[in-house]
């Protein structure tokens, strides 16, 4: 086994690093019962780039993103999120961190008993309560034109195919304009052609509200289209850490056992 100081690839690229850190994760763990998923997690999200995380299931991968929104509470470590230590943050401090961040769900977790227009405006009328009907109506369509779906604005959730509910929890997800985006296999589900569609999306989202993000998947076509770097993570810890050319060019079984 091999933790974060032990990889075949090198850790870091030998390229001077001067972009801002926005996430910055320390010895991070957490168990459940007697089960420990992450043992011990390190790495940094910076400014502007598309971080993916990648590992087999059950590695820790959705445990970890949860664990940087306190969605799950870390057994220890810290998690810097916009300079805030999250994991001592409560209540409303808590919640104001979280407005910085847009979750893409796995499911979608659309609401099935709302139209598309209700579930966009749900997070503006709950968070943004100065906002007016137009630039409520405005914002609604500004992204779901720029997610590709501006003509499904009063379909229900059941009325859409897996792509299009993929793009609307997208949309719902982006409406509050986030720094941060968490995504969590956003392509689970989808056909080989869809799945690029949303990995393409990610980009556009990352170019077009200068987002940085942090993608959980295993697809590795979706990590060929988005990434930036790459963590895999592996029996707790962070097994390899560098860009996609050397993942690829990688000789750890391991790891080719992804990019073959």
């Amino acid at each position: 086994m091999k933790n974060s100081q032990e990889t075949s690839l090198d850790i870091i690229s030998e390229e001077k690093i001067t972009s801002e850190t926005l996430i910055e994760i320390k010895n991070l763990k957490k168990s459940f019962g007697r089960l420990e998923v992450l043992k011990d997690i390190s790495l940094k999200l910076r400014n502007g780039e598309n971080l993916i995380v990648l590992g087999k299931s059950g590695s820790g991968k959705s445990v970890l993103i949860k664990c940087i929104v306190r969605l799950l509470n870390p057994d220890g470590g810290t998690i810097n999120l916009l300079g805030k230590n999250v994991v001592s943050l409560k209540g409303a401090a808590l919640s104001e961190v979280r407005k910085k961040i847009g979750f893409l769900f796995q499911s979608g977790a659309l609401y099935d008993s709302m139209t598309v227009k209700q579930n966009l405006e749900f997070p503006l009328r709950r968070i943004k309560r100065n906002l007016n009907e137009q630039e409520i109506d405005n914002k609604v369509k500004e992204v779901l034109d720029n997610v590709g779906l501006a003509d499904v604005l009063d379909k229900m959730p059941s009325q859409l195919s897996g792509g299009m509910r993929k793009r609307i929890s997208l949309a719902r997800s982006i409406i509050l304009d986030p720094v941060i985006m968490l995504y969590d296999e956003p392509t689970t589900g989808l056909d080989p052609v869809t799945s690029d569609e949303i990995s393409e999306l990610i980009n556009s989202i990352q170019k077009k509200y200068k987002t940085s993000s942090i993608i959980i998947t295993h697809d590795i076509a979706c990590v060929r289209i988005t990434a930036d770097r790459i963590i895999m993570l592996h029996e707790g810890y962070v097994y390899a850490e560098g860009k996609l050319s050397e993942f690829e060019k990688s000789d750890d079984p391991l790891i080719m056992s992804f990019f073959k």
